[in-house]
């Protein structure tokens, strides 16, 4: 459904003319369900003319860009502007009438369809042929008010404050730095006291032994 250089130099060939041409009539038929499309649905459209002349099958999208189709020829025969519409599309002709179907309906086929007819070096558009899916739309939500009930926070399962701890900590290694050598030295002088006070003993009994 990409725009088709032979489209750009079909409408190079001369003037336009938009569904009112004298000598030449053409007709889209459409089915009745077309205002109510649906997605993946089967959508045949058909193109009548006065005139065995082949014609084209063009679709207008949203932003107003032309994408060529098919053209079917007087002789049946089929063309294709690329792989894609061909296996997306069917085609047929027969007595001056023009069938273009989609197989499976998406946003992507969206549009207006135009059948479209060279005749005298002159172009002759049908009247579009609008294809869109219906609108959908969501309805709006409302957002409710949720209540908060009052929670009561449990000062034991606060997170304790990694400076605090680490204060803590550092507190805990000075406090084992001052005090473990401070109770080894008191420890000496007691050791030391009580072997001075056992020597002093003995050296009096001695003493005491020789004056006899």
């Amino acid at each position: 459904m990409d725009t088709s250089p032979a489209l750009l130099l079909l409408l190079a060939l001369g003037f336009c003319e938009y569904g009112h041409g004298v000598s030449l009539e053409i007709k889209v038929m459409s089915p009745k369900d077309i205002t109510q499309l649906q997605l993946g649905q089967r959508l045949q459209l058909e193109c009548r003319t006065d005139k065995d002349r082949g014609a084209f099958w063009i679709r207008q999208d949203k932003r107003g860009t032309l994408h060529f189709i098919v053209f079917i020829s007087s002789m049946s025969r089929i063309t294709f502007g690329n792989q894609k519409t061909a296996t997306h599309f069917e085609a047929r002709g027969q007595n001056k009438i023009y069938n273009l179907t989609v197989k499976s309906f998406t946003p992507q086929d969206e549009g207006n369809y135009f059948c479209v007819m060279n005749f005298n070096q002159m172009l002759y558009f049908s009247p579009g042929q609008p294809a869109f899916l219906p609108a959908t739309t969501v309805a709006p939500t409302t957002c409710e008010p949720t209540t908060k009930g009052v929670i009561t926070e449990d000062p034991n399962l606060r997170t304790p404050d990694p400076e605090r701890k680490m204060q803590q900590d550092l507190n805990f290694f000075c406090h084992i730095f001052i005090w473990v050598p401070l109770a080894g030295a008191c420890v000496l002088l007691l050791i030391a006291l009580v072997i001075t006070l056992v020597l002093c003993r003995q050296t009096r009994r001695r003493r005491c032994r020789c004056k006899r």
